[in-house]
């Protein structure tokens, strides 16, 4: 191989080790968000639903605020094991390719480079410590005046997107204009 490619993939390798490390890093970083919902429901049947809900999602009533029709609900996020797994996969690729161009480099280690990827599961470890955490969903309820006869509901709520996404497909609420 000629010698002048390979200090230019020695850098490309090592941006992509980069951009993994911080992969890695961003897969458990915190993503609260909050919302403003509309449901086409009065506050007491909507707060039902959402308690029955988060009853069902394993999450507990925290704090309780019936003047303000707010509630936190906190429950403990469960690492997904596919994530996980695909994190450590990408990690011994991501080894396993420096390891082959640093042994292009250093032949006399190539064995040495090569048994690094035995620390690719670090990867899943690192993620399962850190997605395992305790989430708080906030959530107030507050009628919406109409010129219709039906009640609606605006939901103003503080959490994880992901969980922001279930909740507004699970009870069908609309995102407020």
């Amino acid at each position: 191989m000629n010698a002048a490619i390979l200090p230019s993939i020695f850098v490309m390798t090592l941006l992509m080790v980069v951009g993994l490390m911080f992969f890695i890093r961003a897969s458990v970083k915190d993503r609260t968000r909050a919302v403003q919902l509309i449901a086409e429901q009065a506050e007491e049947s909507l707060l039902n639903r959402v308690q029955q809900y988060f009853d069902q999602r394993a999450y507990k009533v925290a704090a309780l605020d019936p003047a303000q029709n707010q509630v936190t609900f906190q429950g403990v996020v469960r690492p997904s094991w596919f994530l996980a797994v695909f994190l450590t996969i990408l990690a011994a690729a991501g080894i396993l390719c420096l390891a082959l161009v640093l042994s292009m480099l250093l032949p006399g280690l190539t064995q040495i480079l090569l048994g690094t990827v035995l620390m690719a599961p670090l990867a899943g470890f690192f993620y399962w410590q850190k997605a395992k955490r305790p989430e708080q969903v906030s959530l107030k309820i507050e009628p919406l005046e109409s010129e219709e006869s039906q009640s609606w509901s605006r939901v103003t709520v503080t959490a994880h997107r992901d969980e922001l996404a279930e909740l507004q497909r699970a009870l069908n609420l609309r995102a407020c204009d």
